[in-house]
């Protein structure tokens, strides 16, 4: 048995598997995973049922595991039905798992069509479709380099 936080075999292969400037998408449960993988990415899917598991979950075990160097998120739009007026909460929770992992970066926003190709570039090597209900729950972490 690992002592560490994250267990997921498939997501510790693809982990192990990759290197610096991997791209993990993690995506809640309203991106469209099947449809959107990067050529050289593996789908885990781990949404058991509405909300179970978030996003933020697997961000906390993922930064247990590897180091991060950048963090971003898909920029929410600001008209049409799905405006909203201000960040969406779930980011303050992605940042401050972040900061309990002392990630030396920023959360940043990209437009949700940049987003879109941002993760069909070929380091994208993971993205884990969890049930997160939460909208703009969809973040993507590139691996950094382990300090030794």
């Amino acid at each position: 048995m690992l002592k560490h936080a994250l267990l997921h075999p498939d997501i510790l292969e693809s982990i192990a598997r990759s290197g610096h400037h991997g791209r993990i998408l993690l995506a809640d449960g309203n991106y469209p995973a099947s449809t959107t993988l990067g050529p050289n990415a593996k789908l885990v899917s781990l949404n058991l049922s509405p909300g179970i598991v978030t996003v933020s979950q697997v961000l906390d075990a993922i930064l247990a595991t590897v180091p991060v160097e950048k963090a971003f998120v898909m920029d929410y739009e600001r008209a049409g039905p799905y405006a909203l007026a201000k960040d969406p909460p779930v980011w303050e929770e992605f940042r401050t798992i972040m900061r309990n992992h002392k990630l030396p970066c920023e959360l940043q926003l990209v437009e949700k069509w940049q987003f879109y190709k941002e993760v069909s570039v070929p380091s994208h090597i993971l993205t884990v479709q969890t049930a997160d209900t939460q909208i703009f729950a969809n973040l993507v972490l590139d691996i950094g380099v382990r300090m030794f």
